[in-house]
């Protein structure tokens, strides 16, 4: 599999916990500007796939590669290797991770969450990284609650904070892991359309999502995995409405009628 165009591609992943094999050679290229929602059954690797992106999780087997570049793996001797911590270091501010929980420090408040990475790891001016926090929190719809700590928020607006934290730090790819499972129903609304926005404004988004509507409206490529592999991968149109497989079909059946 040529990498030389690619933004970002993974090759033949494998990953096993113990005798679970979580992954089974899961292949998967994402343009540039693009946006793949990765959907399937609890426990089919969506999360785990998410996360071998920026070396959350290690592989067993297998590459990924940014724009062309091994990540977390350097050939040396003949043998891939684990990268040097400062490269993987390096190599991870390249992707931006937003997770079902929101991780925000609690005794923190919503403009000192945002800045804290780009002060610390960017090396940015404190005048510098509020300034671009002020922005951030604008453009997710909460430049009133600078100062509001995180437990005077809702679900959903801790859940734009920690999408602006990710945003502060410049990456080049947006991870998503399940953004909205953790909110009550009436707040998914507002997180949901703050991705839109990104998606409209060219961002690269991988998202693991159960919202089959929104995955449908905003996803350039759907992927859908099972038991540790893609089953289905095509435009929305295709994969929701004319599933190939007889696996497919039976998911995207039952998620319809739930």
């Amino acid at each position: 599999m040529s990498t030389e165009n690619s933004f970002l591609e993974l090759v033949r992943i494998r990953k096993s916990y113990g005798d679970f094999e979580a992954l089974k050679g899961v292949s998967l290229s994402v343009a540039r500007g693009s946006v793949t929602c990765v959907v399937g059954p609890s426990g089919s690797g969506k999360s785990t796939l998410l996360r071998t992106v920026n070396m959350l999780e290690s592989i067993d087997s297998g590459a990924v590669f940014f724009k062309g570049e091994m990540i977390g793996q350097v050939v040396t001797g003949g043998r891939r290797v684990p990268v040097r911590k400062r490269q993987a270091r390096s190599q991870t501010l390249n992707f931006g991770m937003v997770f079902q929980g929101f991780h925000l420090f609690p005794n923190l408040t919503a403009l000192d969450n945002i800045m804290l990475a780009p002060v610390r790891v960017l090396g940015i001016s404190r005048s510098e990284a509020r300034a671009r926090a002020e922005k951030l929190l604008a453009r997710v719809g909460l430049a009133e609650k600078g100062e509001s700590y995180p437990n005077q928020l809702s679900g959903g607006q801790q859940q734009r904070v920690a999408i602006a934290r990710a945003l502060a730090m410049g990456p080049e790819v947006l991870l998503f892991d399940e953004p909205t499972s953790a909110l009550d129903p009436e707040l998914v609304g507002e997180v949901l359309e703050v991705i839109r926005e990104l998606a409209v404004e060219g961002s690269t988004m991988i998202i693991v999502t159960h919202e089959m509507h929104f995955a449908r409206e905003v996803a350039d490529t759907i992927v859908m995995m099972d038991a540790g592999e893609i089953v289905e991968m095509g435009a929305p149109g295709e994969v929701l409405d004319q599933p190939r497989s007889a696996r497919a079909r039976k998911f995207f059946t039952t998620v319809s009628r739930g």
